[in-house]
């Protein structure tokens, strides 16, 4: 069930928020949660009814390790818990690439077919921050309930944001007042809206151009350089309004139950540099690596050379956390060598490039690591940024360019997606962040059209014209990029 289907906007989720709303002023809230973590789970059953029998598994073990890591905090136990998280992680997610890299080395080993639970690399992080936070005698929830709801709850479960037990779990003890309820419930159907709006219209239009092009470089075709750009530019777009669209409809759906999830994109295109766009993009994957991975292997504490190996370390495992493909990992090793070139700039020189020219380097370098992250394997990559350089010749055949990427029909897409991402605020700064938990730091609102969202006819229009026309468009349901990882 996705958020951007019929099934879940026609069914789901009034009846889940209908009978929460019923329940919450006459059975009292935590009956209403009750109701949540009870739907919660079914939604994560519709994929695979399996998938629940895993999940509760992870939680009921996580949480006893925790509650006994608040009382005796021993680095053994710590260390067995984490052990099992990611044997568990490393089992679903990267049997088949162990295999597949011994394959590939001569072994003739056979490549073992595993399904993987959909959001387990999203619920193993979070858990793990919660028994880490534990053996630091910073968790002291320590109630059963609160935690399968915290770990199960529908609207981040499958693709994020990655929220923290102590931004979520005292939310759900504390009851919101009637009018701030009111409002998170107005502006969470707006940003609902807002995200699907970018997921249907933009990004499953962004990914119909960009698909048939990275197919056919998996395939050894060639790609003129105008095709192979196209390409790119488009997946570029597509991931981005893909991701920020999900991440956009988590917020608003938690919103209508009354809890406010941590802001995840930034306007992230708009960065001046590498080391701002991880600050703007994928927010709460971004403060765990830092929090959890590049602090505690010592950071910037030690020296320039130990800064920069620690980044590397950190943007590979984050490239490897994407997904079991060596893709993953390049992409993550390439955005590490960006940082560490970055730091490097800063650290001998003061001089800064015009914004504009800075914002167009940037976005560059962002788009050559996104073939990596999309192509199917090394070798596509780089044929396709062989076809990227013009190696096959600069212009398709006249009118092969539309037959093959179908792009009349979806032409002013782009040019809409262009504008969002270059000239438009974020959804965060839409809505004056009254929202979403504001974890950026260090992030300025960056300068373009301002635009804000109020209560008011105008923009009840608009909203519901958006929500008109990506209901639509709901005729083909696509799934978010972010569900296999």
């Amino acid at each position: 069930m996705l958020f951007s289907s019929w099934i879940f906007i026609a069914a789901f989720l009034p009846v889940t928020w209908g009978v929460f709303a019923f329940l919450q002023p006459r059975a009292g809230r935590e009956m209403a949660l009750l109701w949540v973590t009870a739907a919660s789970l079914f939604f994560y059953g519709w994929f695979k009814p399996v998938y629940v029998l895993i999940v509760l598994v992870s939680l009921t073990f996580n949480f006893i390790v925790g509650t006994t890591l608040s009382k005796k905090p021993k680095k053994s136990l710590l260390a067995f818990g984490l052990a099992v998280n990611l044997a568990a992680l490393a089992y679903y997610k990267y049997t088949g690439l162990f295999f597949q890299t011994l394959d590939m080395l001569g072994g003739g080993y056979a490549i073992p077919q595993i399904v993987l639970p959909l959001g387990i690399s999203f619920f193993t992080f979070q858990q793990i921050t919660y028994l880490v936070d534990a053996w630091r005698g910073e968790a002291k929830e320590l109630n059963f309930r609160y935690y399968t709801l915290f770990v199960t709850f529908f609207p981040h479960m499958i693709a994020g944001p990655i929220v923290h037990h102590k931004e979520i779990i005292p939310q759900f003890v504390k009851k919101p007042e009637r009018a701030e309820s009111q409002d998170l419930i107005v502006m969470g159907l707006t940003v609902f809206i807002i995200g699907l709006f970018k997921k249907v219209v933009i990004a499953d239009n962004m990914g119909a151009i960009a698909d048939p092009v990275f197919t056919a470089a998996a395939l050894g075709n060639a790609l003129t350089f105008s095709e192979a750009w196209l390409g790119t530019l488009s997946y570029t777009l597509q991931i981005y309004f893909d991701f920020s669209g999900y991440s956009d409809m988590a917020v608003g759906l938690a919103a209508l139950f009354g809890v406010r999830m941590p802001v995840n994109f930034l306007s992230p295109y708009k960065s001046g540099s590498i080391i701002d766009f991880w600050r703007r993009w994928h927010i709460t994957l971004s403060r765990l690596l830092r929090e959890y991975l590049y602090i505690p292997l010592g950071g910037n504490r030690r020296g320039p050379l130990r800064r920069h190996a620690n980044l590397m370390v950190t943007m590979l495992l984050g490239g490897l956390w994407h997904g079991a493909n060596w893709t993953f990992v390049v992409w993550g090793a390439l955005h590490g060598l960006y940082l560490v070139i970055n730091h490097l700039w800063r650290s001998f020189t003061d001089w800064r490039l015009p914004r504009l020219p800075a914002i167009a380097i940037t976005f560059l370098a962002v788009m050559l690591g996104w073939v990596f992250f999309r192509a199917e394997s090394v070798t596509a990559a780089l044929h396709m940024l062989r076809c990227l350089t013009g190696e096959y010749g600069f212009f398709p055949a006249e009118g092969m360019a539309a037959r093959i990427l179908r792009i009349n029909e979806r032409w002013y897409v782009l040019w809409i997606a262009l504008a969002v991402v270059f000239v438009a605020p974020s959804t965060h700064e839409l809505m004056k962040k009254r929202l979403a938990l504001d974890i950026a730091k260090g992030v300025e609102e960056v300068g373009g059209f301002r635009l804000y969202w109020k209560p008011s006819q105008p923009w009840a229009v608009a909203i519901a014209l958006m929500a008109g026309l990506s209901l639509l468009l709901l005729t083909k349901v696509n799934a978010f990029i972010y569900f296999q990882f």
